[in-house]
């Protein structure tokens, strides 16, 4: 397939999940899942894909391919740092070889590292009503991101990008509000329950959200739920009871 084949499919694909999507973050979800697919095929081992999206100086993540790419995305906005909030932050592509021995984010780096990702492609997204966001790609292996894959992820962004305005135009812009608002409450509590589980286990960030995440997978409850239950019984009872994980 040639460049212009290529990028023609690219885009009939993404605005066909416009129609197809009932909301904003169900289009993002969709485009995650086949950014995932498109580049693990492209570089032959899988790949996991994340969008960030930050709106009034606010980051969350707002849709992945997996649990655990959501999991890798929440690791950085912990850091408040790293390759795809500043992919976001200055609308360049970002290109992280290897995590282990980046010097720009070195914490995030060997956070993200410990979680087996040791390669990170961060791809800006312009959005319209003063929104921002980034195509998060996270590898297992280092250095697999070559030009051919980074040219491939940025297309997807592109395209993304043109899509979405698409959907602003034919009546989502309420809804992307509307998804952002509820996308902050998540992280309000998100936030909080990781905060309580630091307390208690005397660990990190990044620590205190994979427990999050692995609690969230083994009661098979969406992780938002999870922290809101958390922080509701610790209100309810007015002191800490360990959280069982």
């Amino acid at each position: 397939m040639n460049e212009s084949t290529l990028d023609a499919s690219v885009a009939a694909e993404l605005q066909d999940l416009v129609i197809s999507s009932s909301d904003v973050n169900s289009f993002l979800a969709e485009l995650c899942e086949l950014s995932a697919v498109s580049l693990s095929d492209a570089l032959c081992q899988e790949v996991s894909c994340a969008v960030t999206l930050n709106r009034h100086h606010r980051t969350t993540t707002a849709a992945w391919s997996n649990p655990q790419a959501r999991l890798f995305d929440e690791i950085q906005h912990s850091f408040g740092e790293g390759p795809c909030l500043h992919a976001m932050t200055t609308g360049t592509t970002v290109l992280v070889r290897d995590t282990r021995t980046d010097t720009r984010w070195p914490e995030y780096g060997l956070a993200i590292a410990t979680q087996g990702q040791l390669s990170v492609l961060g791809v800006p997204l312009t959005l319209d009503a003063g929104a921002a966001a980034a195509l998060n790609v996270f590898a297992p292996a280092a250095d697999v991101f070559d030009a051919s894959a980074i040219q491939k992820a940025e297309l997807f962004a592109s395209h993304a990008e043109k899509a979405l305005r698409l959907a602003v135009r034919i009546g989502v812009r309420q809804q992307l509000a509307e998804d952002l608002r509820s996308a902050m409450e998540s992280r309000t509590a998100i936030d909080l329950a990781a905060g309580i589980i630091m307390g208690q286990n005397r660990c990190s960030q990044a620590e205190a959200m994979a427990i999050l995440t692995k609690a969230s997978s083994g009661r098979n409850q969406k992780l938002r739920d999870v922290a809101e239950k958390l922080v509701g019984s610790l209100a309810a009872e007015g002191h800490a009871t360990h959280f069982d994980h």
